[in-house]
Protein backbone atom coordinates (compact mmCIF):
# COMPACT_ATOMS: atom_id res chain seq x y z
CA UNK A 1 0.00 0.00 0.00
CA UNK A 2 1.57 3.25 -1.07
CA UNK A 3 1.74 6.32 1.11
CA UNK A 4 0.56 6.40 4.71
CA UNK A 5 -0.09 3.29 6.75
CA UNK A 6 -3.24 2.48 8.66
CA UNK A 7 -2.41 2.52 12.37
CA UNK A 8 -4.22 0.91 15.27
CA UNK A 9 -4.11 3.05 18.37
CA UNK A 10 -2.60 0.71 20.94
CA UNK A 11 0.87 1.14 22.40
CA UNK A 12 3.37 -1.39 21.10
CA UNK A 13 4.32 -4.30 23.31
CA UNK A 14 8.00 -4.49 24.11
CA UNK A 15 10.03 -5.93 21.24
CA UNK A 16 6.84 -6.78 19.33
CA UNK A 17 4.63 -5.13 16.69
CA UNK A 18 0.87 -5.18 17.25
CA UNK A 19 -1.32 -5.75 14.20
CA UNK A 20 -3.76 -3.05 13.22
CA UNK A 21 -7.38 -3.39 12.22
CA UNK A 22 -7.74 -6.69 10.45
CA UNK A 23 -8.56 -7.02 6.78
CA UNK A 24 -6.92 -3.73 5.88
CA UNK A 25 -5.53 -3.42 2.38
CA UNK A 26 -1.77 -3.85 2.40
CA UNK A 27 0.52 -3.50 5.40
CA UNK A 28 -0.80 -2.18 8.70
CA UNK A 29 0.93 -1.77 12.02
CA UNK A 30 0.65 0.01 15.35
CA UNK A 31 3.13 2.63 16.47
CA UNK A 32 4.95 2.96 19.74
CA UNK A 33 3.76 5.92 21.78
CA UNK A 34 6.66 8.09 22.98
CA UNK A 35 7.21 7.03 26.59
CA UNK A 36 7.41 10.62 27.83
CA UNK A 37 4.36 11.96 26.05
CA UNK A 38 -2.52 11.06 25.38
CA UNK A 39 -5.31 12.48 23.52
CA UNK A 40 -3.99 15.14 21.09
CA UNK A 41 -5.25 18.70 21.64
CA UNK A 42 -7.42 17.76 24.59
CA UNK A 43 -7.81 18.79 28.22
CA UNK A 44 -7.33 16.99 31.51
CA UNK A 45 -10.21 14.80 32.65
CA UNK A 46 -11.04 13.22 36.00
CA UNK A 47 -12.22 9.72 36.78
CA UNK A 48 -14.38 11.29 39.50
CA UNK A 49 -16.53 12.62 36.63
CA UNK A 50 -16.07 9.56 34.36
CA UNK A 51 -15.70 6.62 36.78
CA UNK A 52 -16.39 4.11 34.00
CA UNK A 53 -13.11 5.03 32.28
CA UNK A 54 -10.63 2.16 32.53
CA UNK A 55 -6.90 2.06 31.85
CA UNK A 56 -6.07 -1.34 30.39
CA UNK A 57 -2.40 -1.73 31.19
CA UNK A 58 -0.15 -4.52 29.97
CA UNK A 59 3.13 -5.76 31.44
CA UNK A 60 4.54 -6.17 27.92
CA UNK A 61 3.86 -2.58 26.95
CA UNK A 62 6.76 -0.48 25.73
CA UNK A 63 5.53 2.27 28.06
CA UNK A 64 7.55 2.57 31.29
CA UNK A 65 4.27 2.70 33.25
CA UNK A 66 2.72 -0.23 31.29
CA UNK A 67 0.16 2.08 29.63
CA UNK A 68 -1.35 0.16 26.70
CA UNK A 69 -5.04 0.70 25.88
CA UNK A 70 -8.25 2.12 27.25
CA UNK A 71 -11.57 0.43 28.05
CA UNK A 72 -15.04 1.19 29.43
CA UNK A 73 -16.76 -0.32 32.46
CA UNK A 74 -20.18 -1.50 31.28
CA UNK A 75 -20.97 -3.84 34.19
CA UNK A 76 -19.27 -4.33 37.56
CA UNK A 77 -17.23 -7.21 36.12
CA UNK A 78 -17.19 -6.37 32.38
CA UNK A 79 -15.23 -3.89 30.28
CA UNK A 80 -15.45 -3.14 26.56
CA UNK A 81 -12.28 -2.46 24.58
CA UNK A 82 -10.90 -2.92 21.06
CA UNK A 83 -10.22 -6.37 19.63
CA UNK A 84 -6.75 -5.31 18.54
CA UNK A 85 -5.95 -4.56 22.20
CA UNK A 86 -6.36 -8.19 23.31
CA UNK A 87 -3.61 -10.01 21.43
CA UNK A 88 -1.41 -10.61 24.49
CA UNK A 89 -1.57 -13.39 27.13
CA UNK A 90 -4.44 -12.85 29.53
CA UNK A 91 -2.08 -12.81 32.52
CA UNK A 92 -0.31 -9.68 31.21
CA UNK A 93 -3.36 -7.39 31.51
CA UNK A 94 -4.39 -5.22 34.46
CA UNK A 95 -7.51 -3.05 34.49
CA UNK A 96 -7.25 0.16 36.52
CA UNK A 97 -10.27 2.19 37.61
CA UNK A 98 -10.26 5.57 39.32
CA UNK A 99 -6.67 6.58 38.61
CA UNK A 100 -6.18 9.85 36.76
CA UNK A 101 -2.40 9.65 36.57
CA UNK A 102 -0.74 6.40 35.49
CA UNK A 103 2.64 7.76 36.55
CA UNK A 104 1.47 6.91 40.07
CA UNK A 105 1.16 3.30 41.20
CA UNK A 106 -1.40 4.19 43.87
CA UNK A 107 -4.99 5.35 43.86
CA UNK A 108 -8.02 3.72 42.33
CA UNK A 109 -8.71 0.01 42.04
CA UNK A 110 -7.11 -2.74 39.99
CA UNK A 111 -8.19 -6.11 38.64
CA UNK A 112 -6.67 -8.86 36.57
CA UNK A 113 -8.64 -10.30 33.65
CA UNK A 114 -10.31 -13.72 33.92
CA UNK A 115 -11.83 -14.02 30.44
CA UNK A 116 -11.41 -12.41 27.02
CA UNK A 117 -13.97 -12.38 24.21
CA UNK A 118 -13.29 -10.60 20.96
CA UNK A 119 -15.56 -10.35 17.95
CA UNK A 120 -14.96 -13.61 16.03
CA UNK A 121 -15.08 -11.74 12.72
CA UNK A 122 -12.18 -9.50 13.70
CA UNK A 123 -9.33 -10.57 11.47
CA UNK A 124 -11.73 -12.00 8.90
CA UNK A 125 -13.27 -8.74 7.71
CA UNK A 126 -12.80 -5.00 8.13
CA UNK A 127 -14.35 -3.52 11.25
CA UNK A 128 -15.44 -5.71 14.18
CA UNK A 129 -12.77 -4.12 16.39
CA UNK A 130 -14.56 -4.79 19.69
CA UNK A 131 -13.92 -7.05 22.67
CA UNK A 132 -15.40 -7.74 26.11
CA UNK A 133 -13.18 -8.61 29.06
CA UNK A 134 -14.29 -10.10 32.37
CA UNK A 135 -12.70 -8.69 35.51
CA UNK A 136 -11.37 -11.14 38.08
CA UNK A 137 -12.23 -8.57 40.78
CA UNK A 138 -15.42 -6.67 39.95
CA UNK A 139 -15.45 -2.91 40.40
CA UNK A 140 -18.58 -2.95 42.52
CA UNK A 141 -20.27 0.32 43.34
CA UNK A 142 -18.79 2.10 40.32
CA UNK A 143 -21.04 3.79 37.78
CA UNK A 144 -21.15 2.02 34.42
CA UNK A 145 -21.79 3.31 30.92
CA UNK A 146 -24.69 1.88 28.89
CA UNK A 147 -24.24 0.88 25.26
CA UNK A 148 -25.62 2.95 22.40
CA UNK A 149 -27.97 0.61 20.53
CA UNK A 150 -29.23 2.88 17.74
CA UNK A 151 -27.19 3.37 14.59
CA UNK A 152 -29.24 6.53 14.02
CA UNK A 153 -27.01 8.20 16.62
CA UNK A 154 -24.20 8.25 14.02
CA UNK A 155 -25.23 11.50 12.39
CA UNK A 156 -23.02 14.22 10.92
CA UNK A 157 -22.53 17.01 13.44
CA UNK A 158 -23.10 14.94 16.59
CA UNK A 159 -20.71 16.00 19.36
CA UNK A 160 -19.17 12.98 21.15
CA UNK A 161 -16.15 13.09 23.46
CA UNK A 162 -13.33 10.57 23.56
CA UNK A 163 -11.12 9.80 26.56
CA UNK A 164 -7.72 8.23 26.96
CA UNK A 165 -4.27 8.06 28.51
CA UNK A 166 -2.41 7.76 25.20
CA UNK A 167 0.03 9.89 23.19
CA UNK A 168 -0.53 13.68 23.28
CA UNK A 169 2.14 14.46 20.66
CA UNK A 170 3.37 17.11 23.08
CA UNK A 171 -0.02 18.76 23.66
CA UNK A 172 -0.42 17.53 27.23
CA UNK A 173 1.24 15.71 30.15
CA UNK A 174 2.25 12.07 29.92
CA UNK A 175 -0.01 9.21 30.97
CA UNK A 176 -2.73 11.50 32.35
CA UNK A 177 -6.40 10.97 31.57
CA UNK A 178 -7.51 13.47 28.95
CA UNK A 179 -10.61 14.16 26.89
CA UNK A 180 -11.38 15.82 23.60
CA UNK A 181 -14.60 16.58 21.72
CA UNK A 182 -14.51 15.09 18.21
CA UNK A 183 -17.53 15.93 16.00
CA UNK A 184 -18.95 13.22 13.78
CA UNK A 185 -17.87 13.87 10.18
CA UNK A 186 -19.93 11.05 8.70
CA UNK A 187 -19.45 7.85 6.77
CA UNK A 188 -19.37 9.65 3.43
CA UNK A 189 -16.32 11.71 4.45
CA UNK A 190 -14.30 8.79 5.83
CA UNK A 191 -15.46 6.63 2.96
CA UNK A 192 -13.73 9.09 0.65
CA UNK A 193 -10.56 9.91 2.57
CA UNK A 194 -10.05 6.29 3.66
CA UNK A 195 -11.26 4.67 0.44
CA UNK A 196 -8.11 2.56 0.25
CA UNK A 197 -8.06 1.64 3.94
CA UNK A 198 -11.18 -0.43 4.37
CA UNK A 199 -13.45 2.02 6.21
CA UNK A 200 -16.73 0.26 7.11
CA UNK A 201 -19.76 2.56 6.97
CA UNK A 202 -22.05 0.12 8.79
CA UNK A 203 -19.56 -0.67 11.56
CA UNK A 204 -17.37 2.39 12.14
CA UNK A 205 -17.71 6.05 13.12
CA UNK A 206 -15.76 8.86 11.47
CA UNK A 207 -15.05 11.63 14.01
CA UNK A 208 -12.62 14.51 14.36
CA UNK A 209 -11.73 17.71 12.53
CA UNK A 210 -11.07 18.12 8.83
CA UNK A 211 -8.35 20.62 9.70
CA UNK A 212 -6.83 18.27 12.29
CA UNK A 213 -5.43 19.38 15.63
CA UNK A 214 -7.60 17.27 17.95
CA UNK A 215 -7.84 13.48 17.93
CA UNK A 216 -7.34 10.22 19.78
CA UNK A 217 -3.90 8.70 19.30
CA UNK A 218 -1.63 5.73 20.05
CA UNK A 219 -2.37 4.36 23.51
CA UNK A 220 -6.02 5.46 23.35
CA UNK A 221 -7.17 2.30 21.53
CA UNK A 222 -10.14 0.59 23.13
CA UNK A 223 -11.16 3.70 25.02
CA UNK A 224 -14.63 5.22 24.90
CA UNK A 225 -16.25 7.63 22.48
CA UNK A 226 -19.20 8.95 24.50
CA UNK A 227 -22.38 10.59 23.23
CA UNK A 228 -25.47 11.44 25.28
CA UNK A 229 -24.29 9.39 28.24
CA UNK A 230 -23.78 6.21 26.21
CA UNK A 231 -20.85 4.25 24.82
CA UNK A 232 -21.11 5.42 21.24
CA UNK A 233 -17.80 4.13 19.90
CA UNK A 234 -14.50 2.42 20.70
CA UNK A 235 -11.18 4.01 19.67
CA UNK A 236 -9.94 1.91 16.75
CA UNK A 237 -7.56 3.40 14.16
CA UNK A 238 -6.44 6.36 12.09
CA UNK A 239 -3.75 7.68 9.79
CA UNK A 240 -1.32 9.49 12.05
CA UNK A 241 -2.92 11.52 14.85
CA UNK A 242 -4.74 14.83 14.50
CA UNK A 243 -3.47 15.26 10.93
CA UNK A 244 -5.55 17.38 8.54
CA UNK A 245 -7.82 15.21 6.40
CA UNK A 246 -7.25 12.11 8.53
CA UNK A 247 -9.89 11.89 11.30
CA UNK A 248 -10.11 9.17 13.91
CA UNK A 249 -12.05 5.98 13.26
CA UNK A 250 -14.09 4.34 16.03
CA UNK A 251 -15.85 0.99 16.16
CA UNK A 252 -19.58 1.76 16.11
CA UNK A 253 -21.00 0.18 19.27
CA UNK A 254 -24.59 0.12 17.97
CA UNK A 255 -23.51 -2.13 15.09
CA UNK A 256 -22.21 -4.73 17.54
CA UNK A 257 -24.50 -4.01 20.51
CA UNK A 258 -26.34 -7.35 20.39
CA UNK A 259 -23.15 -9.43 20.44
CA UNK A 260 -21.58 -7.17 23.06
CA UNK A 261 -24.64 -7.34 25.31
CA UNK A 262 -24.69 -11.12 25.11
CA UNK A 263 -21.11 -11.22 26.40
CA UNK A 264 -21.79 -8.59 29.05
CA UNK A 265 -24.68 -10.70 30.37
CA UNK A 266 -22.62 -13.91 30.48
Amino acid sequence: MAGKLKYARAVLVAAMVAVASAGAIGTAEARQAPPTTNIVGGTLASTAQVPWMIALNNSRSSSPVDQYCGATLVKANKIVTAAHCVTQPISTYTAIQGRDDLNSSTGGRTSKISKIWKDPLYGQANGHDVAVLTLATPFTGVATLPLETSRAADVVGAQPTTYGYGNTEGTGPANRLQKVLVPVLGDSYCGQVYANYGYVANGEICAGYKAGGKDSCQGDSGGPLVLNGRLFGVVSWGIGCADAGNPGVYAEVASYASALQTQINN
